[in-house]
This record gives structure tokens, sequence and C-alpha cells, in this order.
């Protein structure tokens, strides 16, 4: 579904950058009063029984805000393990958390032109090569503090994640150490040497991206009551889910509207089997709807048929 509305939800933006695309990773745990699937955390005291919980994996575009690539697994699932499903392609920019730092994937990545950025890890451990700038902090001021040029040392990997050898290899990245304007300290690592320290800055703000999709999912749909117990049932309600929230993000965008996701689909979740106009619906701004006259009405059925 996501492949038949890309042409319609495209857009060639990627905010004045030099990718051919910026995309945005995350995951979002969803917990389980059952232990179908294996939840995260240290085990229950007192002999309790440890819930269960999935996680969703997902990959998207800057500036579409839907699912390019999702995958569903048991919580316990490191994060990294994701990024060794994705295919990208070269001169692609792409933005996570440092929960996804692998250092062997990156340096696989950068021998094939993909960029990325993200936050380096605080125990992380590295030599610095060269200092390109530094500045003096001043309070509530948005700023590069600190630019330079890091080598970090990683172990080569197998598709399985076993270590070929004991010798270790080095990778170069940049470094960024960052303030915004509440006096939030960040320190950025990208294998973008050509990027400038504000633009790796701003690419990581993207990310945000994701997270406000996240909290429409959970926001709008049902995800804290589960209609089966077994983990296939499970799994098809969170598809069923993600295929929603990209049919209202169609219709959203095909009535033009102002209107709030959320207010979207309290509508269409209302009106899903009753004979109106939803595009006039959905671009009304009165309480009223007025019923329109010489042609007959656009019902959600004739969407999801186009």
């Amino acid at each position: 579904m996501v492949r038949h509305y890309r042409s319609f939800l495209s857009d060639s933006r990627t905010f004045g950058l030099t990718f051919k695309e910026v995309l945005l990773i995350d995951s979002t745990t969803i917990r389980l009063f059952s232990d179908i699937l294996k939840g995260v955390g240290r085990d229950p005291k007192h002999d309790g029984k440890k819930k269960g919980g999935l996680k969703v994996h997902m990959l998207i575009d800057a500036v579409q805000s839907v699912g390019r690539f999702i995958k569903i697994t048991e919580a316990k699932v490191h994060d990294k393990n994701f990024l060794k499903e994705l295919e990208l392609i070269s001169h692609s920019m792409v933005v996570f958390d440092r929960a996804y730092n692998y250092y062997h994937q990156f340096a696989i990545w950068t021998s094939q032109a993909v960029y990325f950025v993200t936050r380096i890890k605080k125990n992380a451990v590295y030599s610095v090569i060269e200092v390109l700038r530094e500045h003096t902090k001043e309070k509530g001021k948005a700023m590069v503090l600190r630019e330079e040029i890091i080598e970090i040392e990683y172990t080569p990997e197998d598709k399985n994640g076993k270590k070929l050898t004991k010798e270790k290899k080095k990778l170069r990245l940049k470094k960024v150490c960052y303030q915004d304007e509440k006096n939030r300290y960040y320190e950025f690592i990208s294998n973008s040497m050509d990027s400038t320290a504000e633009e790796i800055a701003f690419l990581y703000k993207k990310r945000w991206g994701i997270e406000l999709l996240f909290k429409k999912m959970k926001q709008n749909f049902q995800l804290h009551y589960f209609y089966g117990e077994n983990e296939n049932a499970i799994r098809t309600q969170v598809w069923c889910t993600l295929i929603a929230q990209l049919l209202l993000t169609v219709v959203q965008k095909m009535a033009q509207t102002k209107k709030a996701f959320s207010v979207v689909a309290s509508l269409i979740r209302i009106h899903l089997i009753s004979l109106l106009d939803v595009f006039q619906l959905l671009r009304s701004t009165k309480r009223d709807y007025l019923k329109k006259t010489g042609s007959p009405p656009v019902n959600l059925q004739y969407i999801l048929q186009i």
C-alpha cells in the first residue's frame, strides 16, 4: 500500500540538503499483559510474572511521515539488528538515536556512500584526530560548541553477528558538540564529512518526526487492548493499525484540510459507513454539516478503491 500511494505522497524536498532522500529510524514498544512475546527490563520482584511486549521498528521518509519499511519483533530484540534489514540507496541520509549505534554497520554504509546522523554513546571510546573548530558556550543560544574528526575501533562481523577476526579496524567520523536554545547539550556523530556541523544538528532535530508518528499511532488507534491473545492476532492488529494510519494520512492530504490528524481520525471513525461527502466533512469549518448538492457524496469506501 505504501508503494501504491508513494507517488501521491511523494515530496521532492530534502530540506535544502544535497542528499537523495532523508530517512528516519526508530522503534516503539507495546506492552502486553500476556507473556506471548518476551518483554524487556528486569524480572518482577516476589516471583511476579513478567509482562510480554512487542517492538515495532520503522523506517520513514522525513517528508512523508508514513512507514516505508516496518518490522515487528519481540521487545527483547536489540534495535541495532533492524539496521541489517535495510536496503538503502547511495547518497541517502539516515537519522536515528543512539540505541542504534552499530559501528560495523556504519562502516558498511560508509563504503556504500550511505550517510547517517546519530548521538554518540556516553561510554564510547574514540580518539580525536583533528579539532576543526571550538566556541565558548553562551547561555540561551543555539550553537555548535565543538567540531572534530574522530576515530572509533570496531570488529568486523558476518551476517549472523559473529566476529570474523579479533583484529580491530578503524572508522573515521565527524563529531559535533551542540547546545540548543534551552541549554541542552548533545553530541552527534556522522560519516558525512561534507555536511556542516549546523546541518548535522538540524538533521537530528528532524528525527522528532517519527516520534510524532508513533504518538499519533498510539493515541488514535486501539493498541492498549487486543482482541486476540495469540501472537498472530496481536501482530495482525498492529498491521491493521499501520494500514489505517496510512489510509487516514492519504485521506487527510486528499481533502487538503487543516484539521488535526486526531480530528480526521475521529470524524472518519464516526461516519465510516455514512453516505456523507468525506472531503466536504473534513474541509467544513462549521459545526453543522451542510449537504452538498449537484454531485454524489464521496464516502470512504470510494476513496479506498482509488
